[in-house]
């Protein structure tokens, strides 16, 4: 993972933290979650407060997350809104802090001026034993403190003060109205700068969770679709009656779902072509041909002529493979006719020539599940399924991991939304992807 971290493929984007008075509150964070406080003078954090050192030093990386559900978060500034999500077992877990930064924008910036917010993203459930625990999850609540009690002082302030304005002897309590002096030193105007966060509850929508290796729920209307290992607790046991199943390896029943729900895009010339989407994953079929017949090849000084005399002379076994000549004969059937018929192709590699569709909701999500099924694709792993990639790049040659890194530096981090938007139609967000 060392040339990752240098490369700022991961851990990259944190914020700092290092002033006393944030490393105070993040400790009392710490205490209330009951682990034991940081030594360290600075570290970093990521949207939710998790630290990749604080989490070595505690020697638990799911330190914020325990039991895989009901997420534990420290905000300390709200800065952290356009920090990246780098440990997460839900793919919605940055979106729902993404709302809950939204709908309680000013609280969260005049609450920590003086204290940080903490809490956990609470869902139905505890711990999550088989597909039906996922499936009780349909919203979660923010359950939400202060380090140095500010919210507490908060609500009883504005009680103190409801008490006030509706009692005829309030104004005679001297002991509640000097409590209200007390606490208003802390608080200030509470009327002017609200500091008890109002919008808690949010939908639980179609998702990804890291759970039985990655289960991909998908919400229609009144039904769902799980997609994960048949071997998963509970798959085609759980509600039956609402919830259809799709064996993560049965390609043809996930392309037809997938597209008959309107969630891809099918393929046309005219996002094909300008989107060079088919010939990036030839090209990645190709990377992944020579990891695997020549693991020890040095790829420092690959370039597109260089890579051209490769398939040249290992024809064969790039044949063999068959993945370039597939999507080289795709991208001359559009040529020809501007369009591909999906039934001709064979049904395990239709999935190869979609995208989601970039203006459905679930597009992260769709192309979440489309990377993982295309191991190949490195770049695209790297975007949308980066446990996965994570996962898979640890089972990598050195020499490919070097290769890997290099590749992603000069093609994806250079200009992230670029990319994005040429290969997959996503314009604009998820800029911590």
């Amino acid at each position: 993972m060392r040339q990752l971290v240098n490369s700022r493929l991961i851990f990259g984007n944190l914020l700092k933290v290092d002033a006393p008075h944030l490393i105070d509150r993040y400790n009392k964070a710490l205490a209330a979650f009951g682990l034991p406080p940081t030594t360290r003078q600075s570290f970093r954090i990521d949207m939710t407060g998790y630290s990749p050192e604080i989490a070595e030093e505690l020697g638990d990386q799911a330190y914020l997350d325990p039991n895989g559900v009901n997420r534990r978060f420290i905000i300390l500034t709200p800065e952290q809104e356009r920090l990246p999500v780098i440990h997460t077992q839900f793919s919605n877990t940055a979106g729902l802090m993404h709302d809950f930064f939204d709908g309680n924008r000013r609280v969260i910036s005049a609450v920590t001026i003086k204290d940080a917010l903490f809490g956990e993203i609470e869902e139905t459930v505890a711990v999550v034993n088989d597909i039906e625990d996922l499936l009780k999850i349909d919203e979660v609540s923010f359950r939400v403190l202060s380090a140095d009690g500010l919210l507490s002082k908060a609500s009883e302030l504005r009680m103190l003060v409801d008490t006030l304005t509706t009692s005829k002897e309030g104004w005679r309590d001297d002991a509640m109205l000097g409590r209200m002096v007390e606490l208003s030193k802390a608080t200030g105007d509470i009327r002017l700068n609200p500091l008890v966060p109002d919008k808690l509850v949010f939908p639980h929508k179609s998702y990804w969770a890291g759970h039985f290796g990655g289960v991909f729920l998908f919400h229609d209307g009144t039904g769902m679709t799980v997609i994960c290992d048949r071997e998963a607790p509970g798959f085609r046991r759980s509600r039956p009656w609402e919830v259809s199943y799709i064996d993560i390896r049965d390609h043809e029943r996930i392309f037809d779902y997938l597209a008959r729900s309107g969630r891809l895009q099918l393929p046309q010339a005219s996002w094909v072509e300008t989107s060079g989407l088919y010939t990036h994953r030839a090209l990645m079929a190709v990377h992944d041909v020579i990891r695997r017949i020549s693991p020890d090849l040095d790829l420092s000084g690959a370039d597109a002529v260089w890579l051209q005399t490769w398939i040249q002379r290992n024809a064969r076994a790039v044949a063999e493979d068959g993945l370039y000549p597939f999507f080289q004969e795709a991208l001359r059937a559009l040529e020809l006719g501007g369009t591909i018929r999906m039934s001709e192709v064979a049904a395990d590699r239709r999935l190869l020539l979609v995208r989601a569709d970039p203006h459905h909701e679930d597009k992260w999500l769709v192309n979440r599940l489309l990377a993982r099924l295309s191991p190949f694709d490195f770049v695209s792993r790297f975007i949308f399924d980066k446990q996965g990639f994570y996962e898979t790049y640890e089972t990598y040659p050195e020499n490919y991991r070097s290769h890997v890194v290099a590749h992603l530096s000069n093609t994806y981090l250079s200009d992230k939304a670029a990319l994005r938007a040429r290969l997959f139609g996503i314009d604009g967000a998820r800029d911590n992807a």
